[in-house]
């Protein structure tokens, strides 16, 4: 979360990196099975480079610099009326800096049908303590619980930057429920629809979602994007 951009929370973490090997080992210490899904990279948009991901690809993070046109569009969103589809999972952010979290918490939540998550981990208690509440329940959970704030301070230590609670980007969510591509962003009043899609074009379907944002911002240049795939075998 950025300091121009803050949520209104007083609690503030320090933020994930958008670096693979720290989500994975940040996913897999929370109970996601190291043999059923990994983070990997995403180096480019065009389709050569698309086709370098491991598939299936079950979820899509972005992170991208907030600015004030990316601040306009959010704005305009927070004015629709946006209700939670009834499958998809979907949380409020309100903890600073707690995007890249709840990105991945957002791309497991909607994949626990394709993944398998360690029984009794800190994952498997939190969607099944939060899974009859509603978005703004669900963030006031996670900001009160010390595991994910402990947990989420390891990981934003274990990067390749040093951690500074000041950046100005933010992590969001692109996953593929009941045959719509949903954009998952806490900070927005509701999840998201880009329209149809399915789960062998959720990658390419969240990459055209994703050039339209980069175009929009041109003089950015602080975008990554990292899917999360299942393993094979």
């Amino acid at each position: 979360m950025a300091s121009s951009y803050r949520t209104q929370s007083a609690k503030r973490w320090l933020p994930l990196e958008a670096n693979p090997d720290v989500m994975n080992q940040f996913l897999w210490g929370l109970g996601l099975q190291e043999d059923d899904a990994e983070c990997y990279d995403v180096y480019g948009l065009d389709g050569e480079l698309l086709e370098m991901v491991p598939k299936p690809v079950l979820a899509v993070l972005f992170l991208y610099p907030l600015t004030s046109k990316t601040e306009e569009e959010r704005m305009m969103h927070l004015n629709e009326n946006q209700e939670t589809k009834g499958n998809v999972y979907f949380m409020k952010q309100t903890v600073g800096n707690a995007c890249g979290t709840i990105g991945l918490l957002h791309a497991v939540g909607n994949i626990t049908s394709e993944i398998k998550l360690v029984d009794g981990s800190f994952l498997d208690r939190f969607f099944k303590s939060t899974a009859s509440m509603d978005p703004l329940q669900r963030a006031a959970f996670l900001e009160n619980d010390n595991e994910m704030e402990v947990a989420h301070s390891v990981a934003a230590t274990a990067g390749d930057t040093e951690a500074s609670d000041d950046v100005d980007t933010h992590f969001i969510c692109y996953a593929c429920v009941d045959g719509e591509l949903y954009e998952l962003d806490g900070r927005k009043s509701g999840p998201i629809s880009h329209g149809l899609s399915s789960p062998n074009t959720l990658l390419q379907d969240a990459a055209k979602v994703i050039q339209g944002v980069i175009q929009k911002n041109p003089e950015s240049l602080n975008f990554n994007v990292i899917a999360i795939s299942k393993k094979s075998g």
